[in-house]
């Protein structure tokens, strides 16, 4: 499992980052997907094949048609990691909190302490409103990985969604601290230090995005909240 893309679909399944770089084209992916479905067709029991149809799905934002590809993995590998969780990940897209936490919950047991499992139900527990268990998976994520930038980001995330602004903004430094040149949680810091009102820590937030190589135009609606 690619930690990197999952918590990259995970926070932004929450909203925890701004992304500021455009989106791809997708016609590459439709395309793949087409080839994946049609070599599917000849060799319908074929299971990896059927994970890379639902990845394309996942990618096109198809969650039905992905969940659909998982059940039938699952059906015939039950504790298929990749299937377990990505069907976890979908199934919170269509709103079956309850499906995606059974899930989350099945890989835990089977993994037990894992990273994407653990950050995935924390996530999901904020989306579906259990506040405290959020908070309280999202602090053991943190205590038992403290080097991983992305645990760090991910509390930020959920501190800065329930407007808990100075935790929120300590989480993102620190996560700045691991990975300081991720430009989405330089922007998700001066998000939270412009609703603090710190505009000059908020504005020398997005001057460092814009040396990464984003084009200060593409931050003007962040600048302009800086006034």
């Amino acid at each position: 499992m690619n930690t990197s893309h999952t918590l990259t679909a995970l926070l932004l399944v929450l909203g925890v980052t701004l992304p500021i770089q455009a989106q791809n084209n997708r016609n590459p992916l439709r395309d793949s997907l087409a080839k994946a479905t049609d070599a599917l067709a000849y060799h319908p029991d074929s299971i990896d094949l059927r994970l890379k149809k639902a990845a394309w799905n996942v990618e096109l934002g198809q969650w039905q048609y992905a969940k659909d590809e998982y059940d039938i993995v699952l059906q015939h590998q039950p504790n298929s990691i990749a299937a377990l969780y990505y069907r976890a990940y979908v199934n919170g897209k269509l709103h079956r909190y309850n499906f995606a936490r059974l899930d989350y919950e099945r890989l835990l047991e089977m993994v037990p302490g894992s990273f994407e499992a653990q950050l995935g139900l924390a996530l999901l527990n904020q989306k579906d409103r259990h506040y405290t268990e959020a908070m309280d998976g999202i602090n053991r994520l943190v205590a038992a990985f403290p080097d991983s930038a992305s645990a760090w980001a991910a509390r930020a995330g959920i501190e800065q969604q329930q407007d808990m602004l100075e935790p929120a903004d300590y989480d993102f430094t620190e996560a700045l601290k691991r990975d300081p040149q991720n430009a989405d949680y330089l922007l998700s810091r001066a998000d939270v230090r412009i609703r603090l009102r710190r505009f000059g820590q908020a504005r020398r937030d997005l001057d460092a995005i814009v040396k990464l190589g984003t084009p200060r135009l593409a931050l003007r609606e962040w600048y302009d909240r800086c006034k």
